[in-house]
């Protein structure tokens, strides 16, 4: 199979990437879109809240009121792919970020402040409905996002993702919430009655998983359906 180098609308940090490229900076091998893989080592879900967001001095700065976002990812850490599925609902207003898009993984615990790791498209359409995107994303992985002169994704490894999930977060940002719409930290889930973070793997179609995941907040718990014979894809701050 041939590999799609990714490729996605310029962001505000895309074009401050095509910046560096003009004047001889090259950044590191970007990620690739892929096919899903036949298994899983692990999967997470993200139960996205306004009120989880912090700014990058670890303030509590709220996103946007009744605003929640769903974050399933499934990782295969042997072949460093990264499957994810995310839906925001009651987000308005355009995305923004100083990385290629406004939609990420940070490596960050529960109110601290911390780097992108990787980012993912931004769910679509922008308006009033529900956003959504869902693909595969093969390492290594690039943020846009420069920290001492290196991009916060270099070297960054899914296998420290299945180590410590409750390290993670998900989030995204908006021109109206520069420090982030909804927010959540990673919590595992199982993949195919497999236990996550422990290396197992699964068949790459799950049935519905029920599962309860904690939003980072005591008391908030959800119940959620994960992908049901899913596509597969043809082809901070």
């Amino acid at each position: 199979m041939t590999k799609k180098t990714y490729a996605r609308p310029l962001t505000i940090g895309a074009l401050a990437g095509a910046a560096m490229l003009a004047v001889g900076v090259a950044p590191a091998h970007a990620e690739t879109e892929v096919a899903e893989p036949s298994e899983f080592t692990s999967a997470f879900t993200v139960m996205a809240t306004p009120d989880q967001v912090i700014n990058n001095d670890g303030v509590a700065t709220p996103g946007e009121s009744g605003a929640t976002g769903t974050f399933t990812f499934r990782i295969n850490s042997d072949e460093e792919i990264i499957c994810y599925d995310i839906r925001l609902e009651g987000v308005s207003g355009d995305y923004q970020s100083p990385a290629k898009t406004a939609t990420h993984i940070h490596e960050a615990a529960a109110g601290q402040p911390g780097p992108p790791r990787i980012a993912f498209p931004n769910p679509a359409p922008v308006g009033d409905g529900p956003r959504t995107s869902s693909g595969c994303l093969q390492g290594p992985f690039t943020t846009g996002v420069q920290a001492n002169g290196v991009d916060t994704g270099e070297g960054f490894s899914l296998a420290e993702i299945e180590a410590n999930p409750a390290g993670f977060t998900g989030d995204s940002h908006t021109t109206a919430f520069p420090a982030g719409v909804v927010r959540g930290q990673l919590s595992a889930i199982p993949v195919g009655g497999v236990d996550t973070g422990a290396g197992g793997s699964a068949g790459g179609q799950m049935d519905a998983v029920g599962l309860t995941a904690a939003a980072g907040v005591v008391g908030l718990s959800v119940a959620t359906a994960l992908l049901l014979n899913r596509r597969r894809p043809s082809a901070t701050r």
